[in-house]
């Protein structure tokens, strides 16, 4: 196999990321995204990650990582046994069927790769994998659509091209806007000649009729720049021009109007322009390569060229449901009626698009695309696939153009590529029509443009962009910042757009400001919007934050939504990012309300049941595994319920008992943060220390089962303080530390310095909570204490609970409610008493219903029990849980469902809209 040097400079970077990394199990996932990256694969982990093996007797086994067909990966911590991983991992493939069974299975310890190939095994280091990359030849294999990465190939090979320009130019001093703009028109016409606006190569033929050393390259490029913006009545009125030129046509659209200062070439440069203009050009995608070729601008982004687009897989999750498959469906409907079917093609000819993030363009040139396509499916029917049309009818008949679509954007050079995207891709449109009807057309000159305004589009009147009487849709990926970690500038634009209507705006990620303007800009409408954004917006605090003011005061609706699922273009070695996809409209309203239809569609009495009024007549949510339900309503947290605001509560809604955090030490770690070794230290010099040492738990502690302590002098005597020299030491250091403190209140803990600040412990055995979970386990690790054990605040703790508390908190019950409006942590679950705890409606129970409960969830302890050298981790981790807890957990989750009268077959989304509904009943939901 013969390596494309893009993947093995991606080998070269992945091996230098992970070959001194300090490693952690729950790393195995960061792990296996990055290496199957390398190789263009994107990894769905619903789909990829634990993949659930059916064996004998309905015994169940995990894969870590599956690719059917192609590679399974078993991962194993540093310095395991991989020949017995080897064992474990054939063990379950056996029972894959057989259209899944890989062609390579690996094992790694994150040092260490093994590939096994059946009759031949191969094993390398981690850090030499780019030696040995033509072992992964089926992994290369198309899957895709084979022009897809073509495209993806042509366009991260000229992205790398114009860089190398990009660098030369700026490193020759030309900078700023005139090298933006330079590069923008060099782009255009390195396009043109390959598709045949200009004849086949005459940009390159242009550039080699310059000198070797590049002198008078400078000016053939201003002569030529300023010739293309030449109407052609001009042209010839017009003596003495270089007879090279008459090659190519009058541009117009203003790409070529503004006068630029010279951009100075050598030798070198010369060439690298040269080399630029032997790539095949027609083989690019606008949408693939604009993004990229923004890139090429930062050299931050330099080394992630072709990870920093939009992938089109989830530009089509947003269109396709927001418009194009209602379109295509109307399509269906009137293509064998002759009137009807010219109404549909005049009705697509007059929607308008707007995205107000649109950076490069990508959302509105695959939009632009696939409108363009169903167009041609139309003139097919017109015309008959094989017709041979005129240049005048083409003319007359390509309705669909680039003036549907606008955009805003914050950055000059984003807003130029957008603008020249568009056009590249309305050419190439133009090709494929020219080809199914057998006439060549081309719109040049330009006279129609899309309209990108550049701005700040939270600042923007949308109104003065594109009035709202005449848009269809908003879509977009607008920028992802969370509430803490916004600039000032961007806080503002927050508190610009919600102002006092939205309490606790300043808790709003940025993304929401988008929700926020589009709702209002929308009211008393048709159009439809969709965005995409982090799913911070739709869990926890946040979730009631954004959408109650949303759905109350703007009466808006969910019409469709994607749960969570990652993002699956972020940059190498970059942290994952969670994102749904949110469509909605405001709330049905009678036609005499509604002001929304189009100029258009008022004038042509168009129905107010075709699909772009019918909104909120079909509400689908897509599930990762690309299930779609059809739902009722969804609301703010993605599931088919009633509009439900699961909002802060100080007080649990049930009659269970308070739930608190764990002790706050505010000590600096002196009195806090002691590991076994270093308390053995303490006490060998100071044996008086040796009964304050208790055993102190954070939720990493108890999770992973690490020995931490803290010194607990509570109940010590002044006198024994006074006397330890140890402790006289660092209770100076933490008096002096409070001291320091802003907060009034912490300098009033100086007082007492032998003293955690917040002190919470329980007299009895009390329940644990960690406040932050992995999102990869199907139960939160909790647990009982001993009063003896101390806990910090990175936990919760239940004075007072009992078994029947621990039951139903551990079961699959809670554990559904709590990932429906939990917040997160990255993709990790935050669990809070004020959200989770307090909100949860918890079952009614008879005494020998408490007595069942509590049973199951003693012999889940039990089965806990029976692995004294496994963490909690280790047990609950999805690839690692034996099948005794299993088993107990499965026991127990039974009972709790009993308990709600839930059917054990419920989905999950099911489980949720209906404590929800007991939620609102608790509450008094009207």
């Amino acid at each position: 196999m013969t390596t494309h040097p893009k993947i093995t400079s991606l080998a070269v970077a992945f091996s230098k990321k992970w070959e001194n990394a300090t490693i952690e199990k729950r790393e195995s996932q960061v792990f296996l995204r990055d290496f199957l990256g390398i190789f263009g694969i994107t990894i769905v982990p619903s789909e990829h990650f634990e993949y659930t093996v059916n064996k004998n007797a309905g015994e169940r086994g995990y894969i870590d990582c599956l690719i059917r067909a192609k590679i399974a990966v078993e991962m194993k911590s540093r310095g395991e046994d991989l020949d017995r991983a080897f064992e474990q991992l054939k063990d379950y493939v056996q029972y894959l069927p057989q259209d899944d069974i890989p062609k390579i299975l690996m094992v790694c310890d994150f040092e260490t790769i093994i590939l096994d190939f059946g009759k031949k095994r191969f094993e390398f280091k981690t850090k030499e994998l780019r030696k040995h990359l033509d072992l992964f030849g089926c992994l290369l294999e198309e899957d895709e659509d084979p022009k897809l990465r073509e495209q993806m190939e042509a366009s991260v090979k000229a992205a790398e091209k114009m860089a190398k320009l990009h660098d030369a130019l700026k490193g020759c001093g030309y900078a700023g806007h005139d090298l933006e703009v330079y590069l923008v028109r060099l782009l255009f016409c390195l396009f043109a000649q390959d598709t045949n606006v200009f004849p086949k190569n005459s940009i390159l033929e242009y550039v080699k009729g310059s000198k070797r050393d590049g002198s008078d390259l400078s000016l053939k490029i201003a002569r030529l720049f300023e010739f293309l913006n030449i109407p052609q009545k001009e042209r010839v009125q017009r003596t003495g021009l270089p007879p090279e030129l008459s090659n190519f046509q009058y541009i117009n659209g203003s790409l070529f109007a503004e006068q630029l200062s010279f951009a100075d070439f050598d030798e070198k440069m010369r060439g690298t322009l040269i080399e630029c203009a032997a790539l095949d050009w027609s083989r690019i995608s606008p949408a693939i390569f604009g993004a990229m070729f923004q890139g090429v601008m930062d050299k931050d982004y330099r080394r992630e060229i072709g990870a920093h687009y939009t992938s089109e897989e989830n530009i089509l999750k947003v269109i396709n449901p927001l418009f194009m498959n209602d379109l295509r469906r109307e399509f269906e409907r009137v293509k064998n009626t002759p009137k009807k079917l010219d109404a549909f093609h005049t009705k697509i000819a007059h929607l308008k698009f707007l995205d107000p993030a649109c950076g490069c363009g990508n959302f509105l040139i695959i939009a632009y695309r696939e409108l363009r396509k169903l167009e041609l499916e139309i003139l097919k029917r017109k015309f008959g696939k094989n017709a041979q049309l005129k240049i005048n009818i083409m003319w007359d008949f390509l309705r669909v153009n680039v003036e549907q679509f606008y955009g805003i954007e914050h950055e000059e050079f984003p807003c130029q590529i957008a603008r020249v995207g568009m056009w590249l891709t309305d050419h190439q449109m133009n090709l494929e029509a020219s080809d199914q009807f057998g006439c060549y057309y081309a719109r040049v000159p330009l006279i129609q443009s899309a309209t990108i305004a550049q701005g700040n589009a939270l600042r923007i009147d949308w109104e003065s962009v594109v009035p709202k009487k005449k848009l269809s849709y908003i879509l977009g990926n607008p920028p992802f910042a969370g509430a803490r970690i916004m600039t000032s500038e961007q806080k503002n634009d927050i508190l610009h757009i919600f102002g006092s209507k939205f309490k606790g705006a300043g808790n709003l990620d940025y993304v929401t400001a988008w929700y926020g303007k589009a709702a209002n800009y929308i009211r008393a409408t048709n159009i439809r919007c969709a965005f995409v954004s982090t799913n911070s917006n739709t869990q926890g605090e946040q979730a009631a934050l954004l959408w109650k003011p949303l759905f109350e005061e703007y009466n808006v609706e969910i019409d469709f939504a994607y749960r969570t699922f990652v993002w699956s273009n972020e940059a190498k070695g970059k942290a994952a990012v969670y994102c749904v996809i949110i469509g909605f409209s405001v709330g049905q309203q009678s036609k005499s309300q509604l002001k929304g239809l189009s100029v258009f569609e008022e004038e042509n009495n168009f129905d107010a049941d075709a699909p772009q009024a019918a909104y909120g007549k079909h509400k689908v949510i897509y599930e990762n595994d690309g299930t779609e339900i059809k739902a009722a309503n969804i609301n703010h947290y993605l599931v088919d319920a009633p509009n439900t605001f699961i909002e802060s509560r100080e007080l649990p809604l049930c009659a269970v008992p308070d739930m608190v955090f764990g002790s706050m030490p505010n000590d600096a770690g002196l009195l806090s943060n002691y590991s076994t070794k270093e308390k053995r230290h303490i006490v060998s010099e100071h044996p008086e220390t040796k009964t304050w040492f208790k055993r102190l738990l954070g939720a990493e502690e108890f999770i992973n089962n690490i020995e931490r302590w803290c010194l607990w002098l509570e109940d010590v005597s002044p006198s024994d303080i006074k006397k330890s020299r140890f402790l006289k030491d660092i209770l100076t250091k933490i008096r002096a530390n409070r001291l320091k403190s802003k907060r009034l209140a912490t300098r009033k803990l100086a007082e007492t310095p032998y003293l955690f600040g917040e002190i919470r412990k329980p007299k009895t055995k009390y329940i644990i909570v960690p406040g932050v979970s992995s999102e990869r386990r199907k139960y939160i690790p909790t647990g009982f204490l001993s009063p003896n054990i101390i806990t910090n605040n990175s936990v919760l703790i239940i004075p007072g609970a009992t078994l029947y508390h621990f039951g139903i908190l551990t079961s699959g019950v809670h554990n559904i409610w709590t990932r429906a409006v939990c917040g997160r942590l990255k993709s990790d679950y935050r669990y809070s008493k004020e959200i989770v705890y307090n909100n949860f409606p918890w079952p009614k129970a008879t005494n020998a219903q408490e007595t069942a409960i509590k049973q199951s969830a003693q012999a889940v302890l039990d089965a806990r029990a029976k692995f004294p050298d496994s963490s909690l981790a280790d047990l609950y981790d999805p690839l690692a849980m034996p099948p005794a807890l299993r088993k107990a957990h499965q026991t127990l989750d039974r009972a709790v469902m009993k308990l709600y009268k839930f059917a054990n077959n419920m989905s999950e989304a099911e489980i949720t809209a209906e404590l929800m509904g007991r939620y609102r009943e608790l509450v008094g939901y009207k």
